[in-house]
């Protein structure tokens, strides 16, 4: 009876000896007195006790590889591009994944030196930043080709980031900042320029305004004086002394108007009357010797038979 139950015993630890699982996206190896066997998915699996063994696991999930790769570009500049690749092994080749290739990792890593290094260098530095997209193309389809063999297949690569040597980044950034201060310089300049332009039409039309005004004051003082001189003729006064009246009249009148302003700075020379009427006296004088002169000459003229032509119209 006791021999029964440890043959009973030692039955059911076999059996379970020879059950295992396997978690989800992964396979099992089994391999038979060290032979390939079979493949194993996911689940409770049965292997015969002793016989069977599971040689190892190997996961279906997509893995990322992160590789920094330094090389040279084709104006002399050292960079170092981090490159991101992404990886799974094919569910029908998982033989060739487990077999074929031992380490993975370094035969991807060796295939994405080759690839970089050969286009690259091919590129000046700022094509390396506008083709990154074409440089991960290459990546990808290079290592597809390679790796399929072994059963990976490559899902994507990706060049994540570009690092020149430091003296190179900050002569761009002084490149960079020279460009824009370039632009700024412009766009100011023509900001100025647009400003001159705009005050010197401003200034044009003040002028023109100015003028009008001047020439509408001239002409309204003139008719004033002569509705003065009008009005002191009437009542007897000839138009010497309407004209040294009115001269008079005016000269205090502008005293007035100075004095009104304290900080005027502005000086009337001469200033008294009797200069004044001298300037008067000098101006009447002036015009009644080219009256003279010129009833001479239209007199000397008529004699001589010379006839004044009438300008035409």
């Amino acid at each position: 009876m006791i021999g029964m139950f440890i043959a009973i015993f030692i039955i059911a630890l076999l059996i379970l000896s020879g059950l295992f699982t396997v978690r989800q996206q992964t396979n099992a190896i089994i391999e038979r007195f060290g032979k390939f066997h079979s493949v194993r998915g996911a689940g409770l699996q049965l292997k015969i006790p002793l016989i069977d063994q599971v040689a190892g696991r190997i996961s279906l999930r997509i893995t990322q590889l992160d590789v920094i790769v330094e090389t040279k570009t084709k104006d002399d500049v050292f960079v170092h591009l981090k490159i991101s690749v992404q990886f799974q092994i094919l569910q029908d080749k998982v033989y060739d994944a487990f077999y074929r290739l031992q380490n993975p990792h370094e035969q991807i890593t060796a295939f994405m030196f080759d690839v970089v290094r050969a286009e690259v260098p091919k590129m000046i530095l700022d094509d390396v930043f506008e083709k990154k997209d074409d440089i991960a193309h290459a990546i990808q389809r290079e290592l597809k080709e390679a790796m399929l063999n072994y059963g990976y297949d490559i899902v994507k690569a990706l060049v994540t980031d570009i690092d020149p040597d430091q003296k190179v980044k900050d002569a761009m950034n002084r490149i960079n900042a020279a460009e824009r201060e370039k632009i700024a310089a412009q766009h100011e300049g023509d900001a100025q320029r647009i400003l001159i332009v705009e005050r010197a039409k401003a200034e044009a039309e003040s002028k023109r305004l100015q003028g009008r005004g001047i020439a509408d004051q001239r002409r309204e003082i003139a008719r004033g004086l002569e509705e003065s001189v009008d009005v002191l003729n009437n009542v007897g006064i000839n138009s010497q002394e309407a004209s040294a009246l009115i001269v008079v009249t005016q000269h205090y009148d502008t005293l007035q108007s100075i004095g009104e302003h304290v900080n005027s700075n502005l000086i009337l020379l001469p200033n008294s009357p009797q200069a004044g009427s001298d300037m008067l006296n000098n101006m009447v004088a002036s015009f009644t010797a080219s009256n003279v002169i010129g009833e001479a000459m239209k007199k000397a003229n008529d004699e001589k038979g010379i006839v004044k032509k009438k300008p035409k119209k």
